[in-house]
């Protein structure tokens, strides 16, 4: 009967990530209908330290204040052996085998949901622990009542935890599990006092009695415990948990438990109670008492499933067939959504939105500026020059001019004018990403299918990554270009310009002089100047014709592409479970396309109204009541076996 609890577990976890968090809708509810321990107190009851003690862990936020801002559902699996460790529902990859981590992860989730402020929310946070030391047990931890709001709070953040509260709890499958002090009068107790007025026969509450040990001299919780001052119909249990010297001291669980044991076991007073106190009779009691209401309530809930499942196919059935059932179908709608996202992406260069005018930016004054610091100089230094005028004529001076040297000079500083154009590329290829992610944020379809967001934005970065390394060659073509062949008529003017200027020509003998090395480097310089000058022109054309005007062009055409020869493994309308089909699927990166495409056939009819979560919710109805019925039968309690909508397979 163990795996009921799991079951449980699992519809909870499928019931949050669609939405249903018990609250009222316009949809029916399942969490309602799910047999819940929802743990109950005031502030400072000791209410973190029993769930510590019963998981045996250290993992819940602690702090002055309201330090409980969301419930929190914690799941306890037992294993057989192992590392303990911890998963959250909104981190299904990642394992916590540090519980410090939990703690911090629950107080960071918390603020990201209510922000940095002292507000609370009743969106649920799922975590789950697998431990060889607990037992199979769900609780729901709730925050602490309060009676005064402190500073940073709002002056209604006592009622409205009061109501958080009470609207759990007063749910007839919820089992209350009070939390309340030794050391402080029962009549003033929060939770005796709102569980009471929600289940005034304590019918479905179980009383938990903390800081037994601090109770004053003289005094005992004997007539509470044995249920003669406040009658319960589950006998009350006592605790004694680590106090917060224990804490500080990093007093592990281990230990605390048998010093629990040890406490009662020789006390006078509770000598006669101890078998049935303490935190680990607690746990084991509690779970006990769950599966035996979720054994009794399978009956009800397999009802509420089938007449679920009957009045919201009524419901979508009045809506007309789904438009995009068929492959073509889903490959029409997916295919409006990317034009979409693209008409979206092609207004944000065409300057309809902002955004695309940084791009000119780059151009303007980006490339300008790092042209501008190239230093020259160093190439065309007077011992470079020297340098490269000797060698390159090699063992033969040459007779006119030294054109190997001024080849030369020209290339290495020409080379040198590469960075500043792979810069330009990677400027314009960092804009483009940005506004395809600008345009993602603006295409409303888009935020509705997360699955097809992710695939668009892939597609769509890759094929800038493709684009950005065409347009890199295309630059530095242009670079080597110039470097491949000079522009002749620039050094024919120059022994026209020298004779008009009356500078007389150089002998064999004084070629080498600083006059004449100043000159070479010079005339160099003058050319690469030009040169330059002509790439500042040419390198933007180069980029917006190889990235930018492609991009606005053919940014999904692989993606496209790649989509319609996927299309065709699309299961058909037939197929019960679309989804599930596709996850049988070999190819990962496929199976994610064709699970966007599936997700789409679904919800394209929804997308007017509140269908979609219908649907959605339809499919994990029917996944869970195979499962259901075959735990069912193992108990023996029920042996007609009724299938709603046979042919299903069950999961989560």
């Amino acid at each position: 009967m163990e795996n009921l609890i799991s079951l449980v577990n699992k519809i909870q976890r499928a019931c949050t990530a669609l939405g249903d968090h018990g609250e009222e809708s316009a949809l029916p509810t399942l969490w309602d209908s799910l047999p819940a321990i929802a743990v109950v107190g005031g502030q400072s009851s000791g209410k973190s330290s029993v769930l510590e003690s019963i998981v045996g862990k250290d993992f819940l936020p602690r702090g002055a204040g309201i330090v409980t801002r969301r419930p929190l559902v914690l799941q306890l699996h037992k294993i057989d052996e192992g590392k303990e460790y911890a998963e959250f529902m909104h981190l299904p990859r990642k394992k916590f085998t540090d519980f410090a981590a939990v703690r911090k992860e629950i107080s960071d989730e918390t603020d990201r949901e209510t922000g940095h402020t002292k507000q609370i929310s009743s969106v649920p946070i799922h975590l789950s622990i697998f431990s060889p030391n607990v037992v199979n047990l769900t609780l729901v931890d709730l925050p602490g009542l309060t009676k005064v709001a402190i500073e940073g709070q709002p002056e209604s953040i006592v009622q409205d935890i009061e109501n958080m509260v009470r609207a759990f709890i007063e749910k007839p499958n919820c089992i209350i599990l009070a939390i309340s002090p030794a050391n402080q009068d029962l009549a003033t107790s929060d939770a005796i006092k709102i569980s009471r007025e929600v289940d005034p026969k304590g019918e479905r509450t179980f009383g938990v009695l903390t800081k037994i040990d601090l109770m004053d001299k003289g005094t005992n919780a004997v007539d509470i415990l044995e249920g003669k001052a406040y009658k319960l119909q589950f006998p009350w249990i006592g605790v004694v948990n680590r106090s917060q010297a224990d804490i500080n001291k990093s007093v592990d669980m281990i230990a605390a438990r048998r010093r629990e044991r040890e406490y009662f076991q020789n006390s006078p007073e509770y000598s006669h109670l101890a078998s049935r106190m303490g935190s680990e009779h607690l746990g084991k009691m509690l779970s006990k008492h769950l599966e035996s209401v979720i054994k009794s309530r399978i009956p009800g809930l397999q009802s509420l499933v089938s007449k679920t499942i009957i009045d919201l196919e009524a419901e979508l059935s009045r809506l007309g067939k789904p438009i995009a059932a068929d492959a073509g179908g889903k490959l029409y709608t997916i295919m409006e959504i990317c034009r979409a996202f693209d008409q979206n992406f092609k207004e944000h260069l065409d300057g309809v939105r902002p955004g695309g005018d940084k791009i000119y930016s780059v151009f303007d004054s980006q490339l300008p500026a790092a042209l501008k610091r190239l230093q020259f100089d160093k190439h065309l230094s007077m011992e470079n020059v020297r340098k490269l005028i000797t060698e390159a004529d090699g063992y033969q001076p040459h007779l006119i001019a030294p054109e190997q040297g001024y080849r030369r000079l020209i290339d290495s500083c020409l080379v040198s004018i590469k960075s500043p154009a792979e810069a330009a590329v990677d400027a314009v290829h960092s804009i483009l990403k940005d506004l395809v992610h600008k345009a993602m944020s603006e295409t409303t379809e888009l935020k509705q299918y997360p699955t097809l967001r992710v695939e668009v934005g892939n597609a769509a970065i890759e094929s800038l990554e493709r684009l950005r390394e065409e347009s890199k060659k295309a630059t530095l073509q242009l670079v080597d270009m110039e470097c491949g062949y000079l522009t002749v008529e620039f050094f024919r003017k120059l022994p026209q310009d020298i004779e008009k200027g009356g500078n007389p020509t150089h002998s064999l003998f004084d070629r080498y002089n600083d006059s004449y090395l100043r000159r070479v480097g010079s005339t160099v310089l003058s050319y690469v100047n030009v040169t330059c000058a002509s790439l500042r022109n040419s390198i933007p054309k180069s980029v917006v014709y190889c990235q930018v005007r492609e991009a606005k062009r053919s940014l999904l055409d692989y993606f496209f592409t790649e989509l319609g020869k996927k299309e065709v493994s699309i299961p058909t309308a037939k197929s019960p479970l679309p989804v599930a089909n596709c996850n049988k699927m070999e190819n990962g990166k496929s199976r994610q396309r064709m699970n966007s495409a599936n997700n789409l056939s679904i919800r394209y009819i929804c997308s007017r109204s509140n269908w979609l979560s219908c649907w959605m919710r339809i499919q994990q109805l029917c996944s869970v009541v195979p499962t259901l019925q075959s735990d069912w039968n193992c108990t023996g309690a029920h042996k007609k076996r009724s299938m709603l909508l046979p042919g299903r397979s069950s999961g989560e």
